[in-house]
């Protein structure tokens, strides 16, 4: 047992030598900032952000999202031969996905909105985690209350 507990030591401890030269040789390799016209990085970012920006782009994506959803929901509850427990499955997939649209959507508002208000990424951040939790606590109190979910 105490051998057990040298050699998980050991290896541990090896594995953290290992990730601070890993580390030790990530930094060296790095070039000054502006050295490079631009890096892969910054190319891939600005076209993921010129698409994002593009109105066709969220039009198609709502659209996919609400066909989706609805054609989840009908194959759940509707008598297509779908047996019971793959229907209560796909039910509790499309409610997942809407509780995660609704997530989506109080956590993106806050932290657009702090956004738009001249504030940093960590504002938006803190504004949206701090909208998305008084939405569960609401959630968690009504559920306490009255019962609304089961």
């Amino acid at each position: 047992m105490v051998s057990l507990t040298l050699l998980s030591t050991a290896l541990m401890g090896l594995l953290v030598v290992a990730t601070f030269v890993a580390v030790a040789r990530i930094g060296a390799q790095r070039t000054a900032p502006g050295a490079d016209e631009q890096d892969r990085y910054a190319a891939v970012t600005e076209t993921l952000s010129d698409i994002a920006g593009t109105p066709v782009v969220w039009a198609i994506g709502f659209l996919v999202i609400s066909v989706g959803v609805g054609a989840v929901t009908l194959l759940a509850v509707g008598s297509f031969g779908v047996p019971e427990a793959l229907a209560g499955t796909l039910l509790s997939i499309v409610y997942a996905a809407v509780g995660l649209l609704l997530v989506g959507f109080v956590f993106l508002g806050a932290y657009f909105a702090a956004r738009g208000r001249g504030l940093g990424n960590a504002h938006g951040v803190a504004a949206g985690s701090f909208a998305t939790g008084l939405v569960f606590l609401v959630v968690i109190a009504v559920q306490l209350l009255v019962g609304i979910v089961g």
